[in-house]
């Protein structure tokens, strides 16, 4: 009887929450065969039908409707549906508030390390509005030789309130080094480096920013020695 008492619930009991329920105001509805332009209209919702919102994907939504067939609708199509209490329906796309406070960020950029093309993208997991973690995954491509960047490091937004933020970044991580040679194979360089900088955040729409940076990297090789080279790096970044 203890045991019994003890064990959990079956997943049945389990509360299940019933589906968000919209209802179209507009002369109809179109429903795709996939979440994007790209897929073709197979189905229509008439003024005054109702049809249940399942998930979304980016700006899609998949959706059932009263007579259980399944498609997709845009966000924009949506926005004109309204809920059981006539509320519209809004959907969250980003806003400048969004930029503000969010958990994650993401971007891919380009530019220049040592001299070298740099292409690289990164992830960032913001711990306040100001300070966040961030994580650097790079590949330059130079006329001397090619590598790859890892690193770690810390960022610091001063004014994440204002459309165009200011930023400090400090961290640390590896760097590979592929020299290339035509009569000797080189020995591939694997050292240890350390990296400050800064740059400016500018938001754009949505859940979309411009992002420009300057860092100064200190290479410490095998033998001691330090190479200072400069890196700047300009892309795009998103929100969520």
């Amino acid at each position: 009887m203890a045991l019994a008492c003890c064990a959990p619930a079956p997943a049945s009991a389990r509360p299940h929450r019933p589906p968000l329920q919209l209802f179209v105001t507009q002369p109809y509805l179109e429903l795709r065969t996939g979440p994007g332009r790209g897929f073709p209209v197979t189905q229509v919702v008439g003024r005054g039908e109702s049809l249940d919102v399942l998930f979304r994907r980016t700006d899609w939504f998949k959706v059932r409707t009263e007579r259980g067939i399944l498609g997709w609708a845009s966000v924009h199509d949506l926005s004109q549906t309204v809920m059981a209490d006539g509320t519209p329906f809004s959907v969250d796309t980003g806003t400048l508030a969004g930029f503000r406070t969010h958990r994650w960020e993401g971007g891919v950029f380009g530019g220049a390390y040592a001299g070298a093309t740099l292409i690289s993208a990164y992830a960032a997991l913001s711990v306040t509005d100001n300070l966040k973690i961030e994580a650097d995954l790079a590949q330059f491509l130079g006329n001397v030789s090619n590598g790859y960047l890892a690193d770690i490091g810390l960022a610091h937004v001063f004014m994440p309130s204002w459309r165009a933020s200011p930023f400090v970044t400090l961290g640390g991580g590896f760097t590979r080094t592929e020299p290339k040679a035509l009569l000797v194979q080189p020995i591939d360089r694997n050292d240890q480096l350390a990296y400050a900088g800064g740059g400016l955040r500018i938001y754009l729409s949505r859940r979309f920013f411009l992002r420009g940076e300057y860092r100064t990297d200190v290479v410490v090789t095998k033998t001691n020695n330090y190479e200072v080279n400069p890196e700047w790096r300009l892309g795009f970044g998103f929100f969520y």
